[in-house]
Order: structure tokens, then C-alpha cells, then sequence
């Protein structure tokens, strides 16, 4: 059977960024950002995003466009007989699901504010009050999962229709829509009374808050914002490579995907920070951020309402973006390791999709209690963890020693697959750091990254 091919470079482009741009640019950047002090820590995060994120997004392409098939394929098609590198399949397909798990759960909270937004539920409202409308909206659990069925069912209906007709036809659509609305509310937001103060925060390094909780932890979170937010590591990315032909060179075209995605996330920045001046918002006030933030930004304006709306729906895009990527993901996994149907891998892992993303709704209410990572934490921040700071590093050190290793693909061969087309080479003097500092980069960090979880009095945390 002849695999699928995307009609055009744009749709490779605007659905590899899709799959890259999602909740990692517009909900985890502000947040981890504001945590650390703002420029200092986006400075650091774009350090990680050049030297950690692009090569090995350019592995992923060059695994997935090689072996024309996704992760569930890819090694057992380029790898030596009798090795072992196709096992980190069932890592893979683990890390999409787990991903889905909380992903899902929070494009719903997307789709509800929608709708709050469009009924009025906020004019009138300050901070505390908002506040208070997305925790009683967490504490709610049949809503909480009829939003997250609606964004399981909706994006699996997307995926059903093919990867042409489907995926890439409505990924280029939200996309563009999504970038359009982002400029102009990041020139908006520009324009608010505390826009110098919410610019500065964000755009001069301040490198003493930097150190606040910790160089080490800074560090663990700008690696793993920059594996979070390209989604390398468990196939996600090499998928799209399977799609394209030999035109380009994929050192090119992972470096216009890796600046689509810096683009947004330093956009949503310029949205987020001006608006936290102005309302008197803690820029480090974690996750709900934007949940709170942007509501007063939208109550205070002309038509508001309609733009709030608007926002959210492209907010919303973001995430279906994303969620659309990693579903094309699991079901060519099951069509490539299985031989199933489109029709039956959609089916059944639209099943197992839905029962699976139960746990994180309930984690926030009826399964509060259970705080897997001690006080305050709950389900989501399990599952996060077990992705962002496991499965995505992890996964990237196994492409990169994959195209590297003479035990597994190889430089050669990987290079040669990655310089085929017009554009960017990828260079040859780039050997020896990816093949001996870029790991050793990834796993001492990561080590960091459990002592600062579990032990942060070690690293004066």
C-alpha cells in the first residue's frame, strides 16, 4: 500500500509546526517563564532550543522520511539485524498516550472558556473572581470530561478522513488563523497601561531571579521546555517526515519549523506579560495563568467579548493542533505495526484514548487526594512529569545515538538522508558534538532534573 503524501510544502510546514506550536508555546512557556524571571530564562531556553531541539528534530525527520513508515516501523526498517533499537516503539507509542492523557483535559478547559467567554460569564469580574470561575470549573467533573470527549472525538473525526483531506486540509486552516489573531493581540496587548513594565520583565535579562530557585532547575526546565514544545523524542515529529518527498533538505526545513514555533511562544509571551502589569497578575503564578490573566485583558477592552472569544477558539486551535499530530501519530502506529484499517486504528484508539484521559479530569476533583508527587500535586502533574521530564529527553537521546552510532543507523546514512534536496546541510563538523557532548548534555541534565524534583535541597532549590 502506497503511503500517503501531504499535497504541499506548506501543509508539511504549517502541520510539523502544528504538532510543535500547541499548549506548550501558549500555556507552559508564559508560565515557566514568569517562574524564572522572564528574559533570563527565555534567553537560556533559546540557548537548549538551537542546540538540543534542532538537531535532533532533524534526526526524527530524517528516521521518519528514510524508512517511509512512523515510529512503530521506523527502526525495524533502518537498523542493523539483531539490534535492538526498535523497542523504543513501545516507549514511543506510551509517551503519545501519556501525552493525550492531560493534553486532552486541558484543549476542553480551552473549549469551555470558549463558551464562557461568548455568554458574558466574565464581564464584570476581577482577578479573584475569575479565579474562582476556573477552580469551581475543575471541580466539576462531568463537564470537565464532556469537554474532553468532544476535543477526543473531534480531532479522531479530523484524523478518519485521511491525511490529505483531514489532518493537513483543516491543520493549514487553524494555523493561519491561529497566527493571524496572535499578532494582533500581541500588538494589543502592547498598547496596555502596563505594557513598559510587563516588556521589560519579559525582554531584559534579570539573571539574580534567575537563581532564585535554582540555576540547576532552570536549566532542567529550558532543556525540557525545548523538548516539551518541539515534541521530539517519541516519534510525533518523525511521522511528518514519512509524509514528504526528496525535495528539501530537512536541516532547512526543521529549522522553519523550529522558528514557527519560537515565534508563537514569544508571542504568546508579549500577550501574557503586558496584561500581567497591567491587571496586577503574579507572572509566576503557574499554570492557570492565562486562564486568569487573559479574561480581565478581554473585559477591559472594546468588544472584549467577541475578542476573548476569538482567542480561545484559536487558543483552542493550538491545542488541536497538537492533539491532531500526535492522534495521526498513534494511529499510523497501529496501521504500521498491525496492518489495521484507517478505520479501525481511529476506532479503537478512540476507545482507549477516552477511558485513558479519565484519570487526569478526576485528579483535579473526585481523586484530589491523590498527589502522586507530593503535596499540591495531582494526576496531570504525574503524567507531565513522566512525559516532559522522561520520555521526551529519553526519547531524543535514542534517535540521536540511533543516527550517530555505528551500532544503529549510522552518521552516514543519517547525514546523507537529512543533506538529500535543496536548503540548509547539515554540517560535518557537528559529528562529534552530537555524537559524544549533545548526549552527555542531555543525561546530566536530566539527572538534574530528578535530583531538583526529589531532592531540591541539594541543589539549594
Amino acid at each position: 500500500m502506497q503511503r500517503e503524501k501531504f499535497s504541499s510544502r506548506l501543509g508539511f510546514l504549517l502541520i510539523s509546526a502544528g504538532c510543535a506550536i500547541g499548549l506548550g508555546n501558549v500555556w507552559r512557556f508564559p508560565f515557566i517563564t514568569g517562574k524564572y524571571g522572564g528574559a533570563a530564562f527565555v534567553l537560556l531556553y533559546l540557548v537548549f532550543l538551537v542546540i538540543l531541539g534542532l538537531p535532533i528534530m532533524v534526526m526524527e525527520f530524517a528516521v521518519g522520511r528514510a524508512s517511509q513508515q512512523s515510529v512503530a516501523r521506523s527502526f525495524d526498517e533502518l537498523e542493523p539485524k539483531g539490534s535492538k533499537w526498535h523497542l523504543h516503539k513501545y516507549t514511543a507509542l506510551i509517551g503519545n498516550y501519556l501525552l493525550m492523557m492531560f493534553y486532552t483535559t486541558i484543549g476542553g478547559w480551552m473549549l469551555l472558556y470558549c463558551g464562557k467567554m461568548l455568554s458574558g460569564e466574565f464581564i464584570g469580574l476581577g482577578s479573584e473572581q475569575v479565579t474562582r470561575v476556573f477552580q469551581e470549573m475543575k471541580q466539576q467533573p462531568s463537564v470537565m470530561m464532556a469537554a474532553m470527549a468532544v476535543v477526543v472525538i473531534g480531532c479522531l473525526a479530523v484524523c478518519s478522513f485521511g491525511l490529505k483531506n483531514g489532518v493537513e486540509k483543516i491543520t493549514k486552516v487553524m494555523m493561519l488563523c491561529l497566527l493571524a489573531i496572535m499578532a494582533v493581540l500581541a500588538i494589543h496587548s502592547c498598547t496596555l497601561s502596563g505594557a513598559g513594565e510587563g516588556l521589560s520583565f519579559y525582554l531584559l535579562p534579570d539573571f539574580q531571579k534567575l537563581t532564585e530557585y535554582g540555576i540547576f532547575n532552570a536549566i532542567f526546565d529550558a532543556m525540557g521546555q525545548a523538548f516539551f514544545t518541539l515534541s521530539i523524542g517519541m516519534g510525533s515529529i518523525a511521522i511528518f517526515g514519512s509524509y514528504i518527498g526528496k525535495e528539501r533538505s530537512l536541516t532547512g526545513e526543521a529549522v522553519r519549523v523550529t522558528l514557527l514555533d519560537t515565534g508563537v511562544a514569544l508571542m504568546a509571551g508579549l500577550i501574557i506579560f503586558p496584561a500581567c502589569f497591567t491587571f496586577g497578575v503574579n507572572p509566576g503564578s503557574g499554570p492557570d495563568l492565562i486562564f486568569i490573566t487573559l479574561p480581565n485583558v478581554f473585559s477591559s477592552i472594546p468588544g472584549g467579548r467577541i475578542w476573548g472569544t476569538l482567542f480561545f477558539v484559536f487558543l483552542l486551535f493550538a491545542a488541536l493542533s497538537t492533539v491532531i499530530a500526535v492522534f495521526e501519530n498513534i494511529i499510523a502506529w497501529w496501521m504500521d505495526e498491525k496492518g489495521w484499517s484507517r478505520k479501525k486504528a481511529v476506532l479503537i484508539s478512540g476507545v482507549s484514548l477516552l477511558i485513558l484521559s479519565v484519570p487526569c479530569v478526576l485528579g483535579f476533583n473526585l481523586w484530589s487526594g491523590f498527589q502522586p508527587l507530593g503535596a499540591g500535586s495531582n494526576i496531570m502533574d504525574l503524567e507531565d512529569f513522566l512525559v516532559s521530564n522522561n520520555i521526551l529527553p529519553l526519547g531524543s537521546l535514542v534517535y540521536l545515538m540511533f543516527c550517530t552510532s555505528r551500532y544503529g543507523w549510522g552518521w552516514k546514512s543519517f547525514r546523507a538522508e537529512a543533506n538529500t534536496g535543496l536548503g540548509l546541510q547539515f554540517p560535518g563538523w557537528a559529528r562529534i558534538y552530537v555524537t559524544y557532548i549533545l548526549p552527555a548534555i542531555i543525561l546530566v541534565v536530566f539527572i538534574q532534573g530528578y535530583i531538583a524534583k526529589f531532592f531540591p535541597q541539594i541543589l539549594g532549590g
